[in-house]
């Protein structure tokens, strides 16, 4: 009896030893949420996503996707994953640059002339490394930078043909100091509020216009608050999946690799269906009877060109000229 004891006790403590020294990871859920539609690009993105991660790791990770700002604005989301909260989001890069300012630079006016670029130049070794110290700074992991939504166009009730038509125009914009002096040097008052906000915005007049892009002013119907829809595409909004830290790390390394590449590729699917779906949401917006025009840009790229300097991201931009060969 004594014997069978020891051995016993032998067994179960050998037992603790392999536990403790090879960690378990169990399956893991990781929720993620947008502010946007489910038929947007990036909610149908999201959604493909969800099931390929779920087939490709056998229901190790298990993905829930929330739409329409149900787990609240980017920001909110963004401040809860920090906190800890199993939550991610689909976000524009610049609002993670209070934590790696180079990431501001994924959100430059004029910078990318096409999403092929913008796509180059988020896997590259620059680029991946300012990826790796979001991590570090803020407890959140970028699976991928490569989401595109498309061009951001002016949406105003008036006509305008250049910076100086929007002087005293109060414009929304996203709250993050590249987005706020890229309006600004085109001659808006910056007005960040959240997304979900801004059609009641227009429609009360708490701002006179906003900027966003084709599938986005469709998906939020905005073509029943605004007139004109001018196509200055003064910022391509490349965008990226970022995921708390905390609910990253409880997913073995294996199946990280497997969430990580199809995050890339789903970003690929997405942007592709932004690019399609782009100019029929900009017809269907025009056949609302919204006003849609083309503009001369050189007025707008000479007024934010001082944007670089200011926000001293003349490094940055050179290291995108050099990844892309330019």
């Amino acid at each position: 009896m004594t014997f069978s004891r020891k051995l016993l006790g032998l067994c179960a403590a050998a037992a603790i030893c392999v536990g403790t020294a090879m960690p378990a990871f169990a399956a893991t859920t990781l929720r993620i949420g947008t502010v946007l539609a489910p038929d947007d690009p990036m909610g149908r993105g999201l959604e493909k996503f969800k099931s390929e991660v779920e087939a490709a790791t056998k229901g190790e990770v298990q993905v829930q996707v929330f739409h329409s700002s149900q787990l609240g604005d980017t920001t909110e989301m963004i401040d809860q994953a920090r906190a800890g909260a199993n939550v991610g989001t689909v976000t524009d890069v610049a609002r993670l640059s209070s934590f790696v300012p180079s990431l501001a630079i994924m959100s430059a006016p004029f910078l990318f002339d096409t999403y092929d670029q913008a796509d180059k130049f988020a896997l590259s070794e620059e680029y991946l490394a300012w990826g790796d110290t979001l991590k570090e700074k803020s407890g959140l992991v970028m699976l991928a930078s490569n989401w595109y939504q498309g061009p951001r166009h002016a949406l105003t009730q008036k006509p305008i043909s250049g910076p100086a038509d929007l002087k005293g125009v109060r414009m929304r914009t996203i709250g993050a100091p590249i987005w706020i002096e890229t309006i600004r040097a085109m001659g808006a008052e910056p007005t960040p509020i959240a997304w979900g906000e801004v059609y009641s915005a227009l429609q009360m007049g708490v701002i006179d216009a906003a900027e966003a892009q084709p599938t986005a002013i469709k998906g939020a119907k905005l073509y029943e608050v605004i007139k004109h829809v001018t196509k200055t595409g003064h910022i391509q909004l490349v965008t990226a999946l970022v995921v708390s830290a905390e609910a990253w790390d409880q997913i073995s390394p294996e199946n990280q690799k497997i969430v990580r590449d199809l995050a890339v590729e789903n970003g690929r699917y997405a942007s592709q269906l932004t690019i399609d779906l782009g100019e029929k949401a900009l017809a269907d917006v025009a056949a609302s009877g919204v006003t849609i025009s083309e503009t001369d840009l050189a007025p707008y790229k000479t007024a934010v060109a001082g944007v670089y300097e200011l926000l001293n991201l003349n490094k940055e931009v050179a290291i995108v000229n050099k990844v892309l060969g330019r």
